[in-house]
């Protein structure tokens, strides 16, 4: 079972009443049917590929209208040959989509009317039905997070996303293939998207693999930042030593003003540590304060120095070379 089905299982599976029921029961028949008419009169179509949100609509009808209902199941003609659930309500249609905000002396409404999700509960409910009837979410694996409920119409899209930005979720509408999306990218709004609805084994779920997954990457981050670092400081002492080892050679050890030289000391005696490390050492040795900083300064001093010992030496060897013409 994909994640997805596991979250709209859960949802369909808790038991909504009052206003709560008819706001949930409005997103589901205005997202997943349609109305034929006969000379019996206006038949509500509702077809969904999900038995458990099949079983929430014939409740809800039930529990609230009444009437009679056909039940028929029939295989998609495709490669997976998915089930598609239906049912006729073949009786009250009218005093259905009257009851629940989308019918009125107009015709048909676009948008559900505002009494449907007059409180927070209500607009919760609304919401649940709206994934049940047409959401998706991508699996918590996934780096690529993802929610999104394929609306009846841009209105009922933007009738939506004012819905979720009751509850500080700012979702966004995309045009595909002709329909309208509804979709939220944030991993912390689409567990509160789940939250909301009451799907909390699978905010649970998410959350728990969202978080291990993201520790790893942030372990793996940290790893490959002290990786960069030992490389940076093991430059930099390659460097270093290569100075000293010019200045030994040249003699010019002994003429360093005394910070210097406790510089060649130290970096001799400790060719792996970094600047921290040694200032460490340095202050328990000395019992100053000098910090990590400094110490490199003191490198950058030495080297600057051996530079210029190296410069002036080339220009000795170019007069003496002039001077034996």
């Amino acid at each position: 079972m994909s994640f997805s089905a596991e979250v709209k299982q859960e949802v369909a599976s808790k038991i909504m009443e009052g206003n709560d029921a008819r706001a949930e029961l409005s997103a589901l028949i205005q997202m997943n049917s349609s109305l034929s008419f006969s000379s019996q009169g206006m038949t509500i179509l509702v077809t969904v590929e999900n038995a458990a949100v099949a079983r929430t609509i014939y409740r809800l009808v039930k529990e609230r209208y009444g009437g009679e209902i056909s039940l028929f199941v029939k295989r998609k003609m495709n490669l997976k040959k998915n089930r598609v659930y239906g049912l006729r309500i073949l009786s009250g249609a009218p005093v259905i989509l009257t009851d629940l905000g989308l019918y009125s002396s107009r015709g048909l409404l676009e948008r559900p009317l505002r009494r449907i999700i007059e409180t927070d509960s209500n607009a919760r409910a609304y919401l649940a039905g709206a994934f049940l009837a047409s959401g998706s979410v991508n699996p918590p694996e996934t780096t690529n997070y993802h929610l999104e409920i394929t609306a009846a119409g841009p209105e009922q899209a933007d009738f939506m996303v004012e819905l979720m930005e009751r509850f500080d979720i700012h979702a966004k509408v995309t045009q595909r293939r002709g329909k309208s999306v509804v979709y939220v990218k944030s991993a912390e709004k689409i567990a509160d998207f789940m939250r909301i609805i009451e799907a909390s084994q699978a905010v649970m779920n998410f959350e728990n693999i969202r978080i291990s997954r993201d520790f790893t990457n942030s372990i793996t981050r940290l790893n490959n930042v002290d990786i960069a670092n030992e490389m940076r400081v093991r430059v930099a002492a390659a460097e270093q030593l290569e100075d000293i080892r010019y200045l030994e050679e040249t003699g010019q050890v002994d003429l360093l003003p005394r910070t210097l030289k406790e510089a060649v000391v130290l970096r001799k005696e400790f060719p792996d540590s970094s600047y921290t490390e040694l200032a460490e050492i340095y202050n328990e040795r000395t019992g100053s304060s000098t910090g990590k900083s400094g110490i490199r300064h003191r490198y950058i001093r030495l080297h600057d120095h051996v530079q210029k010992l190296k410069e002036g030496r080339k220009g000795s060897e170019m007069n003496d070379r002039k001077g034996s013409r």
